[in-house]
């Protein structure tokens, strides 16, 4: 009996978001004042996250000036307050890639979306209370993206970031212990071709999840100790 799979089309999407995390990244801008901005080109390993981000947005130059900023993860119930900073900016004046696609600049970001700035333990750009889940950190490197294409070459940056402080809410932590977060708790904000998601429940068990968590523990994690 034979089956017929479905066949491949070449299509050419103008981006290619197949669904990633959002993350709100807090800064310090050049008068102390927060700025926060929503992204989801974000992906970690171990105690390190990469970061792509354009390199003339406020975001990104905080980072390079100060080498510091907060990775706020918000779950799917902060759609709402993630959406409220959609099209705005804290870069004035505003980027002309970014007045081509309708952005604003607006100074206080934290009040723009309704979200609480709380103080860092580690760095100076302050924590979102209610984000379930935030992370400390601080700029490693920097990676240009494109560097081969005049016409791209300078456009994007790449932040590789080191974690030094993870916090999370009690109701995302795995009951009995002390360092696991519960992937049945922890429901991300998950940003998809421009849209927002959340997760549904888990699909298949996973072989994937027999190795012990603590195996993959790394020596950034002792380096963080050390940070007071």
């Amino acid at each position: 009996m034979s089956t017929t799979l479905p066949a491949h089309t070449s299509i050419e999407p103008g981006i290619l978001y197949f669904g990633t995390p959002v993350v709100l990244i807090s800064t310090l801008n050049e008068d102390g004042t927060p700025n926060l901005a929503p992204m989801s080109s974000a992906f970690w390993l171990g105690w390190r996250a990469m970061l792509g981000l354009g390199a003339r947005s406020k975001t990104a130059q905080n980072m390079l000036r100060t080498g510091q900023c907060v990775l706020n993860l918000p779950s799917d119930d902060l759609a709402p307050a993630v959406d409220r900073l959609a099209l705005t900016t804290g870069a004035d004046p505003v980027p002309p890639r970014k007045v081509e696609r309708g952005y604003r600049f607006v100074g206080d970001k934290f009040g723009r979306a309704g979200l609480t700035p709380v103080a860092s333990e580690t760095v100076d750009p302050p924590r979102v209370a209610e984000c379930p889940v935030v992370m400390e950190t601080v700029v490693e490197g920097t990676h240009p993206l494109a560097d081969d294409d005049p016409a791209q070459r300078g456009g994007i940056v790449v932040f590789e970031v080191r974690v030094q402080r993870v916090h999370v809410h009690e109701q995302v932590r795995m009951a009995g212990t002390s360092d696991r977060i519960d992937p049945d708790a922890w429901r991300p904000l998950i940003m998809s071709f421009q849209k927002l998601y959340g997760l549904g429940p888990q699909v298949h068990p996973s072989t994937l999840a027999q190795i012990p968590e603590r195996l993959y523990r790394g020596p950034d994690i002792e380096r963080a100790r050390q940070v007071s």
